[in-house]
């Protein structure tokens, strides 16, 4: 008979990197944006035609990327190393201990963390190595820009694929916090059993090249989502999975 592999029936914690590892207060997202409309205006587009389909591809496919790749047959690592990878991090954002130490009071005997990203491999990897938090993540899902037909949240085949990385079979498993609405709806109506929505409300971000006030929309959430303003707020909503004091 064959060796049978033992099946790890610990929890599994994704924390969403972009805008919820780090505040929305650092201003990358505006930094991110004016890079991504430059890129569109760089490929022949007026500033205004720039802003529109910048916007329009942002919420049809989750990523303005997306678009250009589909339509316009964009090279994603070229638009990724002058987007995400020409972003100044460093004089962004800084090693969080806070959040160091949130990470280091959970129980990893009944939770494994693992990040979950729309960007790609190298920027994530990068703000989590100035967080000061690289080692402290077991496994990293991210937009594989490599893949001519990449999938990204809030598409189902991109938590699926989640859950198969980590090598998870029940979803409700799952714990998820992400400053996006609509990706903590989407993994909570595929059964992901503990979802937040990372809310720092009244703060400026840029969301598919447009301006925003987090918390402005008002849309409701839906039951059994939890919302929070600090990351701290885990501890409380979570307090199964951290160590006990």
């Amino acid at each position: 008979m064959g060796e049978t592999q033992d099946i790890d029936n610990r929890y599994v914690i994704w924390l969403d990197i972009d805008n919820t590892l780090y505040s929305a207060s650092s201003k990358i997202s505006q930094a991110m944006g004016q890079r991504i409309h430059a890129y569109f205006v760089s490929m022949g587009w007026s500033e205004e035609e720039a802003s529109e389909l910048h916007s329009k591809y942002y919420k049809e496919y989750g990523l303005a990327l997306r678009g250009l790749v589909r339509h316009h047959q964009v090279d994603p690592l070229d638009f990724d190393s002058k987007c995400d990878g020409s972003l100044p991090l460093e004089d962004m954002i800084k090693e969080d201990p806070g959040l160091r130490k949130l990470l280091q009071d959970i129980d990893l005997n009944k939770a494994r963390v693992w990040a979950l990203t729309n960007a790609y491999r190298t920027h994530a990897q990068r703000v989590l190595r100035i967080l000061g938090i690289d080692d402290l993540i077991e496994g990293l899902v991210y937009c594989d820009y490599s893949l001519p037909n990449f999938a990204c949240k809030p598409e189902p085949e991109f938590y699926h694929n989640a859950i198969q990385r980590a090598g998870i079979s029940d979803p409700s498993r799952c714990f998820f916090v992400d400053d996006s609405r609509g990706n903590v709806v989407a993994a909570h109506q595929l059964g992901w059993g503990n979802c937040v929505h990372f809310c720092e409300r009244g703060l400026d971000t840029v969301e598919g090249g447009r301006q925003k006030k987090i918390g402005d929309d008002q849309a409701t959430i839906p039951s059994g989502i939890k919302v929070i303003t600090r990351l701290e707020e885990l501890r409380s909503i979570w307090q199964d999975i951290f160590k006990q004091q």
